[in-house]
């Protein structure tokens, strides 16, 4: 990976509480007091030539200090307007990055992922100096000493920020794909999975099976129904578990210290194909109610998707929201697109959407306390997703149950258990710092969530479930719900061969108790939908069909056995029914008993996975979104 100076972009301004001090600051950044009285003078001489409002300049003189991008605020004045100003203001030129292009071997002197944070690029040599181009020049003189201690003497020049990334996009695209693709770890990385690597396991389970198969079929089915029942029963015990801890009252939050000033929280929605839903998705994250200076909203779009960047580039973007280009690289994922898009965020909370998402407006305040409340150790925040098309069909109000249970009951019991919480992959906010610490997310996992909110754990963070809504669009076709079923039952098949490729180390770094969780909620998961044909035979027993087990069950071993199954329907009906009562919908409780036909379609899927996880690893089933939008939901 491309090496990394010891420094963060809070190092330039005052200490953001809402990031984890992991590293120091480097000692070549200017002075605060210096530079802010330069940049002082830049903001009184846009005052003077009507360009900035009183109210701004206000604004920029009492926060300055801890803004981690520019001091004054996006959109107080125009960027072509406040370039040409600065121009002027500063006695440098305007150039144009792209023609020539940049210099690489100066890129690579800085840093390109530091290039698109700081929204600079080292152009060309001029004499014995390095002309830098940024789109920011009030706060360059507070990167001035780094810079020179990469460059030597700098000069500045100016371009807007969208040719200074293309730019740096143009000259170091392909290297920033390869660094999106290998920031986890390989030891936490499912990159090197591939048929090679999963071949001897395939071949020789294969081998085993056929020759139990041909030597004792009765073993092999007793062995297989073990497992299920096993599993069906530990998942049972999980869920009762779960449902009592998140059913249990909070206890009361003690009064939380002032927070002097509101973070930086930078969002990323990552879209792909999505030129239909786009228009509607810049609406719905207008209605955030969290100030706009303090908002950084960027819209990850693959290079080759030009479909959806003429939608957004029709939409009229507002100053806090802005296109990042996804280069081509060996995997298209969402995950690989997110670690691209970090390196463009200026924000200290990192948050996640989709594309059709429509979250609360007062969600990211609710983030910004939470996180404030908490210790660094509570490094993620997990959202409740639910659906706002739940009456579309009769697949669309099984799923909004099946949510239901598990982001009102599952995941915060599991999260007040102490337990890993596998993640869903929206409304998610995490502290900067520990993304960058634990290499933000496996490129190459198709359920980057889940296998996130795993190795959190393992490196000592938690989780918490945030009482805030997201409305989503429940995918209400069998076949594609199919295709994304199948995804994330791949997912969690790999996640789970990842973090098991050493045992010890994961018992060591989990303990016990979190272990145990990990097995039931992935491998019991996997096992649950890869083996429910072998349940579903015994339903051969009351029709009066035979069953290879019918000679050697015992007939108290059959009472067991249809105890469990009856106890099983009912323990999840009945936390459906909770679950379906404390969300906002008023489904009737009867869909419930539907569940038995909706998750069957899961087995299915499963089988797909499995077949995608050894011949098809990385490929990311799309789902598409924008078919069954509500009417009656604004945007």
């Amino acid at each position: 990976m491309l090496a990394r100076q010891d420094w963060t972009v809070t190092a330039v301004h005052a200490p953001d509480p809402f990031r984890r001090a992991a590293r120091p600051a480097d000692p070549g950044l200017a002075s605060g007091a210096a530079c802010a009285r330069r940049a002082a003078k830049f903001h009184f001489a846009l005052l003077r030539e009507g360009l900035l409002k009183p109210e701004d300049l206000a604004h920029a003189l009492t926060f300055g200090e801890g803004r981690s991008d520019r001091m004054l605020p996006r959109g107080a004045v125009a960027e072509d307007r406040l370039l040409e100003a600065a121009s002027r203001h500063f006695a440098v030129a305007e150039v144009d990055p792209l023609a020539p292009l940049p210099d690489p071997a100066l890129i690579d002197r800085v840093g390109a992922q530091d290039c698109l944070r700081y929204g600079l690029v080292p152009w060309r040599r001029a004499g014995s100096a390095t002309v830098v181009v940024t789109a920011r020049p009030d706060t360059f003189d507070r990167l001035r000493p780094m810079l020179e201690a990469r460059l030597g003497p700098v000069l500045m020049a100016l371009a807007p920020i969208s040719r200074i990334e293309q730019a740096i996009h143009a000259r170091r695209g392909a290297r920033l794909a390869q660094i999106a693709e290998q920031r986890v770890t390989a030891a936490e990385s499912c990159r090197n999975w591939s048929q090679i690597e999963a071949l001897p396991w395939v071949v020789s389970g294969l081998l085993l099976a056929a020759a139990l198969l041909y030597s004792a079929p009765l073993l092999v089915f007793r062995l297989a129904l073990a497992a299920a029942v096993i599993s069906l029963v530990l998942s049972m015990a999980l869920k009762i578990a779960a449902a009592v801890a998140a059913l249990r009252p909070a206890p009361p939050e003690p009064p939380a210290p002032i927070l002097a000033q509101l973070p930086q929280v930078s969002v990323i929605v990552a879209l792909y194909r999505e030129s239909d839903i786009a228009p509607r998705l810049v609406r719905r994250l207008s209605r955030l109610d969290y100030p706009r200076d303090r908002l950084d909203v960027i819209l990850a779009v693959e290079a080759d998707d030009a479909r959806t960047r003429e939608a957004l580039a029709s939409a009229d973007l507002p100053p806090w929201m802005r296109v990042v280009v996804v280069p081509a690289g060996q995997v298209r994922t969402k995950p690989r697109a997110l670690d691209l898009a970090l390196d463009h965020c200026r924000g200290s909370i990192i948050g996640i959407y989709d594309a059709e998402d429509a979250p609360e407006p007062d969600q990211i305040r609710k983030v910004v306390d939470r996180f404030h409340r908490r210790g660094p150790d509570v490094a993620c925040l997990q959202g409740v997703l639910d659906y706002y098309n739940p009456r579309t069909n009769w697949l669309s109000r099984c799923f909004t149950i099946e949510y239901a249970n598990w982001f009102r009951l599952m995941l915060p019991g599991v999260a007040r258990l102490g337990l890993v919480v596998p993640l869903g992959g929206t409304t998610l906010f995490f502290r900067r710092a520990v993304l960058e610490e634990l290499g933000a997310w496996d490129a190459h996992n198709v359920t980057e969530d889940a296998d996130l909110g795993v190795r959190l754990v393992r490196h000592g963070y938690r989780t918490e479930v945030l009482d805030t809504v997201t409305g989503e669009e429940a995918n209400c076709r069998v076949l594609p719900w199919i295709k994304q079923r199948s995804r994330w039952i791949k997912g969690y098949m790999l996640t789970w061969a990842v973090h098991m490729r050493s045992p010890l180390l994961l018992w060591r770094q989990l303990g016990a108790w979190r272990f145990a969780g990990f097995q039931v909620m992935f491998l019991g998961t996997i096992l649950q939908f890869l083996l429910a044909p072998v349940l579903w035979s015994f339903w051969a027993v009351p029709l009066g069909l035979g069953h290879p087990l019918g000679q050697v069950l015992t007939p108290v071993g059959t009472q067991v056995l249809i105890s469990v199954f009856l106890l099983t329907e009912a323990v999840n009906a009945g936390l459906a029914l909770i679950a379906l009562r404390r969300s906002r919908h008023q489904l009737s409780p009867l869909w419930i008993f539907t569940l038995a036909a909706y998750f069957p379609l899961a087995a299915f899927a499963a089988y797909k996975g499995l077949w995608e996880t050894l011949r098809r690893p990385f490929y990311w089933d799309k789902t598409h979104h924008g078919l069954f939008d509500a009417a009656d939901l604004p945007g």
